[in-house]
Protein backbone atom coordinates (compact mmCIF):
# COMPACT_ATOMS: atom_id res chain seq x y z
CA UNK A 1 0.00 0.00 0.00
CA UNK A 2 0.98 3.61 -0.90
CA UNK A 3 -0.32 6.36 0.97
CA UNK A 4 0.80 10.30 1.16
CA UNK A 5 2.98 11.51 4.09
CA UNK A 6 0.81 13.54 5.19
CA UNK A 7 -1.57 10.89 5.61
CA UNK A 8 -0.02 7.96 7.34
CA UNK A 9 -1.29 6.41 10.27
CA UNK A 10 -0.28 3.04 11.15
CA UNK A 11 -2.84 0.59 11.47
CA UNK A 12 -1.64 -2.50 12.86
CA UNK A 13 -2.81 -5.79 11.53
CA UNK A 14 -4.95 -8.04 13.41
CA UNK A 15 -2.23 -10.38 14.50
CA UNK A 16 -0.06 -7.68 16.17
CA UNK A 17 -2.75 -7.42 18.50
CA UNK A 18 -1.94 -10.95 20.20
CA UNK A 19 1.61 -10.07 20.18
CA UNK A 20 3.64 -9.68 23.24
CA UNK A 21 6.52 -8.31 22.16
CA UNK A 22 6.85 -6.00 18.60
CA UNK A 23 9.92 -5.67 17.20
CA UNK A 24 10.62 -2.67 15.34
CA UNK A 25 14.19 -2.71 12.65
CA UNK A 26 14.86 1.02 11.97
CA UNK A 27 17.56 2.10 10.27
CA UNK A 28 19.98 4.20 13.21
CA UNK A 29 23.46 3.43 11.79
CA UNK A 30 24.57 7.00 11.15
CA UNK A 31 24.25 9.74 13.24
CA UNK A 32 22.69 11.88 10.16
CA UNK A 33 18.73 12.22 10.46
CA UNK A 34 16.76 11.63 7.77
CA UNK A 35 16.76 10.62 4.84
CA UNK A 36 19.48 9.34 5.55
CA UNK A 37 18.03 7.55 8.95
CA UNK A 38 14.81 6.18 10.00
CA UNK A 39 12.74 9.44 11.25
CA UNK A 40 11.71 10.06 14.84
CA UNK A 41 8.45 11.22 13.84
CA UNK A 42 7.11 7.66 11.86
CA UNK A 43 8.58 5.72 14.36
CA UNK A 44 6.41 7.70 17.05
CA UNK A 45 3.74 7.31 14.39
CA UNK A 46 3.65 3.72 14.14
CA UNK A 47 4.15 3.49 18.38
CA UNK A 48 1.12 5.36 18.61
CA UNK A 49 -0.97 2.63 16.45
CA UNK A 50 0.73 -0.05 17.87
CA UNK A 51 -0.57 1.54 21.24
CA UNK A 52 -4.32 2.09 19.97
CA UNK A 53 -4.60 -1.84 19.71
CA UNK A 54 -2.38 -3.67 22.09
CA UNK A 55 -0.01 -3.37 25.38
CA UNK A 56 2.94 -5.62 24.07
CA UNK A 57 5.93 -4.63 25.14
CA UNK A 58 7.93 -2.67 22.05
CA UNK A 59 11.24 -3.23 21.54
CA UNK A 60 13.54 -0.41 18.95
CA UNK A 61 16.88 -2.51 17.85
CA UNK A 62 19.93 -1.75 15.68
CA UNK A 63 23.22 -2.31 15.30
CA UNK A 64 26.45 -0.50 14.10
CA UNK A 65 28.64 -1.17 11.45
CA UNK A 66 31.32 -1.10 12.81
CA UNK A 67 29.93 -3.12 16.07
CA UNK A 68 30.49 -0.10 18.10
CA UNK A 69 27.46 1.01 20.38
CA UNK A 70 24.25 2.16 18.85
CA UNK A 71 23.16 4.27 21.64
CA UNK A 72 24.75 7.51 20.56
CA UNK A 73 23.21 7.11 17.50
CA UNK A 74 19.67 6.80 19.25
CA UNK A 75 20.24 10.23 21.10
CA UNK A 76 21.98 11.76 17.83
CA UNK A 77 18.71 10.89 16.20
CA UNK A 78 16.27 12.07 18.89
CA UNK A 79 15.01 8.57 19.44
CA UNK A 80 13.29 9.31 22.59
CA UNK A 81 10.08 7.42 23.04
CA UNK A 82 8.31 5.94 26.18
CA UNK A 83 7.50 3.17 27.00
CA UNK A 84 9.98 1.67 24.63
CA UNK A 85 12.66 -0.54 25.49
CA UNK A 86 15.65 0.88 23.16
CA UNK A 87 18.47 -2.29 22.21
CA UNK A 88 21.54 -2.90 20.78
CA UNK A 89 21.99 -5.85 18.57
CA UNK A 90 25.53 -6.55 19.92
CA UNK A 91 24.23 -7.25 22.91
CA UNK A 92 22.15 -10.30 22.24
CA UNK A 93 22.77 -13.58 22.19
CA UNK A 94 23.14 -14.81 18.64
CA UNK A 95 21.93 -18.33 17.53
CA UNK A 96 22.34 -19.76 14.06
CA UNK A 97 19.93 -20.04 12.36
CA UNK A 98 18.94 -22.80 9.17
CA UNK A 99 18.30 -21.19 6.03
CA UNK A 100 14.79 -23.01 4.61
CA UNK A 101 15.76 -23.39 1.15
CA UNK A 102 17.16 -26.14 0.26
CA UNK A 103 19.41 -24.72 -2.93
CA UNK A 104 19.93 -21.75 -0.82
CA UNK A 105 22.38 -18.39 -2.53
CA UNK A 106 25.22 -17.58 -0.18
CA UNK A 107 25.06 -19.29 2.89
CA UNK A 108 23.37 -21.94 4.82
CA UNK A 109 22.80 -20.56 8.14
CA UNK A 110 22.81 -17.07 9.55
CA UNK A 111 23.91 -15.95 13.02
CA UNK A 112 20.27 -14.58 14.46
CA UNK A 113 19.90 -12.18 17.30
CA UNK A 114 16.99 -13.90 20.33
CA UNK A 115 15.83 -10.89 20.75
CA UNK A 116 14.66 -11.47 17.18
CA UNK A 117 13.46 -14.93 17.58
CA UNK A 118 11.71 -13.99 21.11
CA UNK A 119 9.56 -11.74 19.62
CA UNK A 120 5.85 -11.81 18.07
CA UNK A 121 6.01 -9.34 15.47
CA UNK A 122 8.25 -7.52 13.76
CA UNK A 123 8.36 -4.38 11.62
CA UNK A 124 11.32 -2.92 9.56
CA UNK A 125 11.19 0.73 9.23
CA UNK A 126 13.30 2.21 6.82
CA UNK A 127 13.98 5.46 4.93
CA UNK A 128 13.69 4.99 0.55
CA UNK A 129 17.31 4.75 -0.19
CA UNK A 130 19.12 3.19 -3.58
CA UNK A 131 22.65 2.28 -3.45
CA UNK A 132 23.81 2.78 -7.36
CA UNK A 133 20.95 0.40 -9.12
CA UNK A 134 20.25 -1.51 -6.25
CA UNK A 135 17.07 -0.86 -3.47
CA UNK A 136 18.14 -0.46 0.18
CA UNK A 137 14.69 -0.83 1.37
CA UNK A 138 13.11 -3.10 4.06
CA UNK A 139 14.71 -5.87 3.49
CA UNK A 140 18.38 -4.65 3.12
CA UNK A 141 17.69 -3.09 6.45
CA UNK A 142 17.51 -6.29 8.03
CA UNK A 143 21.37 -6.72 7.70
CA UNK A 144 22.62 -4.94 10.86
CA UNK A 145 21.02 -7.26 12.41
CA UNK A 146 23.69 -9.69 12.11
CA UNK A 147 26.75 -9.40 14.30
CA UNK A 148 29.57 -7.67 13.21
CA UNK A 149 32.05 -10.25 15.08
CA UNK A 150 30.60 -13.35 13.37
CA UNK A 151 31.43 -12.15 10.10
CA UNK A 152 34.63 -10.70 10.56
CA UNK A 153 37.26 -11.80 8.41
CA UNK A 154 39.22 -9.04 6.98
CA UNK A 155 39.79 -5.35 7.45
CA UNK A 156 38.29 -3.44 4.69
CA UNK A 157 34.84 -3.81 6.13
CA UNK A 158 33.07 -5.56 9.33
CA UNK A 159 31.27 -7.95 7.40
CA UNK A 160 33.61 -9.01 5.33
CA UNK A 161 32.75 -12.73 4.53
CA UNK A 162 28.94 -11.66 3.64
CA UNK A 163 30.42 -9.20 1.22
CA UNK A 164 32.50 -12.01 -0.63
CA UNK A 165 29.54 -14.67 -0.64
CA UNK A 166 27.97 -11.36 -2.45
CA UNK A 167 25.35 -9.36 -0.47
CA UNK A 168 22.70 -9.37 -2.67
CA UNK A 169 22.48 -13.23 -2.26
CA UNK A 170 22.76 -12.45 1.52
CA UNK A 171 20.10 -10.80 1.67
CA UNK A 172 17.70 -12.93 -0.36
CA UNK A 173 18.63 -15.73 2.41
CA UNK A 174 18.66 -13.43 5.01
CA UNK A 175 14.69 -12.87 4.01
CA UNK A 176 13.96 -16.15 3.99
CA UNK A 177 16.07 -17.26 7.21
CA UNK A 178 14.67 -13.99 8.62
CA UNK A 179 11.06 -13.27 8.19
CA UNK A 180 9.30 -10.12 8.83
CA UNK A 181 5.84 -9.29 9.25
CA UNK A 182 5.85 -5.81 8.09
CA UNK A 183 8.02 -3.50 5.92
CA UNK A 184 7.43 0.31 6.14
CA UNK A 185 9.58 2.78 3.59
CA UNK A 186 9.68 6.35 4.43
CA UNK A 187 9.31 7.71 1.04
CA UNK A 188 8.70 11.43 2.04
CA UNK A 189 12.03 11.67 -0.19
CA UNK A 190 14.20 9.44 -1.97
CA UNK A 191 17.78 9.07 -1.72
CA UNK A 192 20.43 8.32 -4.06
CA UNK A 193 24.15 7.90 -3.36
CA UNK A 194 26.76 5.61 -4.75
CA UNK A 195 28.99 4.81 -1.76
CA UNK A 196 28.29 7.27 1.03
CA UNK A 197 24.53 7.94 1.94
CA UNK A 198 25.64 11.19 3.86
CA UNK A 199 27.16 12.22 0.12
CA UNK A 200 24.03 11.36 -1.44
CA UNK A 201 21.39 12.99 -3.56
CA UNK A 202 17.37 13.62 -2.59
CA UNK A 203 14.23 13.70 -4.97
CA UNK A 204 10.63 14.65 -3.40
CA UNK A 205 8.26 11.41 -3.35
CA UNK A 206 5.88 12.32 -0.54
CA UNK A 207 4.86 8.72 0.49
CA UNK A 208 4.86 5.93 2.25
CA UNK A 209 4.96 2.55 1.40
CA UNK A 210 4.03 -0.41 3.78
CA UNK A 211 2.93 -3.96 3.43
CA UNK A 212 4.87 -7.18 3.19
CA UNK A 213 8.50 -6.73 2.81
CA UNK A 214 9.80 -8.35 -0.26
CA UNK A 215 6.12 -6.62 -1.84
CA UNK A 216 6.72 -3.21 -0.72
CA UNK A 217 10.18 -3.64 -1.79
CA UNK A 218 9.05 -4.31 -4.74
CA UNK A 219 6.86 -1.49 -5.46
CA UNK A 220 9.67 0.76 -4.35
CA UNK A 221 12.13 -0.67 -6.75
CA UNK A 222 9.20 0.05 -9.48
CA UNK A 223 8.91 3.89 -7.88
CA UNK A 224 12.81 4.24 -8.14
CA UNK A 225 13.36 2.63 -12.05
CA UNK A 226 16.04 0.27 -10.55
CA UNK A 227 16.64 -3.19 -10.79
CA UNK A 228 17.27 -4.57 -7.11
CA UNK A 229 18.76 -8.24 -7.45
CA UNK A 230 18.02 -9.49 -4.24
CA UNK A 231 14.05 -9.19 -5.23
CA UNK A 232 14.81 -11.00 -8.17
CA UNK A 233 16.77 -13.53 -6.11
CA UNK A 234 13.90 -13.88 -4.09
CA UNK A 235 11.72 -14.24 -6.54
CA UNK A 236 13.62 -17.75 -7.27
CA UNK A 237 13.57 -18.83 -3.52
CA UNK A 238 9.80 -18.43 -3.64
CA UNK A 239 9.24 -20.92 -6.74
CA UNK A 240 11.26 -23.36 -4.91
CA UNK A 241 9.38 -23.54 -1.66
CA UNK A 242 6.66 -23.79 -3.46
CA UNK A 243 8.29 -27.04 -5.44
Amino acid sequence: MIVKTSEFVFTPPQQLSWASRVLIKPCAHYTAPYPVTTSPEILNTIIEGIRKISDADIIIADGTLDGESIYPMYQALGYNFHHVLMLDIRDSIFLEIENPLTEFFATPTLWVPNVVLRSDFLISVTPFKVCGNSGQFSIANLLDLLPVGKYREGLQHNREELYQLGIEKVLADLYFTLPFDVGIIEADKELFYIDDPTKGKTEECGKILIGEPYKVDREASLLAGTDTEHLSLIDEGRSQLKD
